[in-house]
This record gives C-alpha cells, structure tokens and sequence, in this order.
C-alpha cells in the first residue's frame, strides 16, 4: 500500500491593516462618505432655503400687521384705515371643513378600493387613471367646471360650492396616496387574518388601514394643504363676501379671496393686509399639519400600538 504525503493546509495570511494599500482604500472610502454626506446635506439646505426665506419675508413684512383688530374685524370700507381679516379667517376653515368631510373619505375610499378589491379590473384601472388625470388639472379649470355645475344651477355662488371645488381637488391625492401606503403592507398580514377566519372587509379595516395609517395621514396633510391656499377655483365658486356669513349657501369670504384682493389694489393699507393675511394663512396651515402628526405620532390616529 502507497503512502502519500500529507500536505497541510495552506493558513490564510493575517491581514495587514497598517499596509500602504489598506490605509489608501481606508482614506478613500472615508473622503466618498464624507463627500457624499456633505451632498446631502447640501441638498438638505437647498430644499429648507426656499422655505425658510419665505416664512422669513412674510414674518418681516406682515407680522408688524398683525394685532387683535386683525382677527376681530371685518374688511374696512376703502379709505379707512384698520380692519381686519376674521370673517375671511373663519370662512377659510369653514370650506376647509366641508372639503376635508367630502373628499378625504371618498378618496380613502377609492384608494382602497384600488389596492384591495380591484386589482386587474378595467373599473379600478380607469379610476386610477382618473385620478391622475385630476392630479394635473389646473385648479382654475376645476373652478369653472363647479361654476357650470353647481352655481349656475343654484344661480347664486355659495360656500358648499367652495367646499366641493376643493373636495375634488383633494380625492385626487387622497386616492394615489392610499393606493401606495396600501400596496407596502405585507401580504402575509392579510393571509394571516383570512387564515383565522376575519372577513376580508374586517381584514381591510382592521389591519390594512391601521398599518397603512401614517401614510395615508401624511397624504390627507399633503391634499389639505395643497387646496388651503387655492383662489383661483374659490372666485368662480365661494367668491368672497366683505361681512360674515354662516351660511353654506351663500357667498362666503377666504384667507386667499381676501388676500388676491387686496394684494391687486391700490392701497398701501391693504397692501399691508395682504402680507398679514398670508402669513396667518402659512401658520394656519403648518399649525394643523403638526398637530395632525403630533397625534398621528402618539397613536390617537393610528389605533394605538
């Protein structure tokens, strides 16, 4: 019987991280992620820029405009000095409301109807396409298309057809945004409530919703925020009322009617107005925004844990 030498097994080399070649690829590696860190932060500040400089020149322009006659008062006649914007600050969140109560659930509506129950179907995919459409819609066009709607028949502008004009502009963004948040939940959550026997409407409402929830809250932000400064669409629908009004049939005042007013006249006066309207509407606007997150983030909204 042959022998053959035994031949050992070859031991890795030790590394050598003090070697010239480690030290350069180390250095490298340190300065692309030092580079490309600085890059994002970069672009961090090139989005934050336009945003700060903003709030900074409405601050420094309408703050010195504001004081209680501002939120008590209604427009002063032409000449007189004073007045304020209350009746243009309350109509705002009246057809804010009326927009948030009509379009958010049909758009949340929609999106899963779109996600859930009409995948592959030629409905699902013409409302998807629909809402697309909407999406790129000028919202003037949006506002005369209530105007021959709504208010021709009524023959009389109104602050329903103010809420309804925005409503639709909302349900766009509403739908799309449900759809996505709902397509990233994991399908191995729906089988395991199907496998225990929950219905699928029970299964969409209890657990694709809920887990879905951040999402679909940050996309109603995105739409209410989107419509809170639109004035094109509210001229030809709830064209502004110089006095208050409680009604929703009948013409109401608007942060952004008022403020389109008075930034076109003449006046210095309502010049001055104009920019603190403006920057009640940006605090209105990011005020509600963070308080929808704060209880977003605490569970109010999104079932608890």
């Amino acid at each position: 019987m042959s022998t053959q030498p035994v031949i050992p097994p070859m031991q890795p080399r030790p590394l050598d991280l003090q070697s010239k070649a480690m030290r350069f690829n180390t250095a490298r590696r340190s300065a692309m992620n030092y580079f490309v860190s600085s890059l994002a932060i970069l672009a961090t500040l090139i989005v934050l820029a336009p945003l700060a400089a903003i709030l900074f020149y409405l601050v420094y322009k309408g703050a010195s405009s504001l004081n209680l006659a501002f939120f008590t008062h209604v427009p002063a006649p032409v000449g007189e000095p004073g007045g304020g914007m209350a009746n243009s600050i309350m109509g705002s969140g009246v057809i804010l409301i009326l927009a948030s109560l009509m379009g958010i659930p049909i758009g949340i509506a929609a999106g899963v109807y779109l996600a859930e129950f009409g995948r592959g179907k030629m409905l699902a995919n013409a409302v998807r396409f629909t809402a697309d459409v909407l999406n790129g819609v000028p919202s003037i066009v949006m506002g005369i298309a209530i105007y021959s709607l709504v208010v021709m028949p009524q023959k009389h502008f109104s602050a329903l057809a103010g809420g309804i004009v925005l409503a639709i502009m909302m349900v766009s963004t509403v739908t799309r945004t449900t759809e996505e948040m709902l397509s990233t939940v994991p399908h191995a959550i729906r089988e395991a409530a199907l496998g225990l026997g929950v219905p699928k409407w029970r299964t969409v409402l209890s657990v694709s919703l809920r887990t879905a929830s951040p999402g679909i809250i940050t996309g109603c932000m995105l739409a209410f925020a989107r419509v809170a400064g639109e004035t094109a669409p509210l001229l030809f629908t709830a064209f502004g009322n110089q006095f208050w009004s409680f009604k929703l049939n009948e013409p109401i005042a608007a942060l952004p009617l008022q403020i389109f007013v008075y930034a076109i006249s003449p006046y210095d006066e309502w010049h001055r107005l104009a920019w603190a309207g403006s920057l009640v509407l940006i605090v209105m606007i990011m005020v509600s925004v963070t308080l929808v997150r704060i209880y977003a983030s605490r569970g109010v909204l999104k079932g608890g844990s």
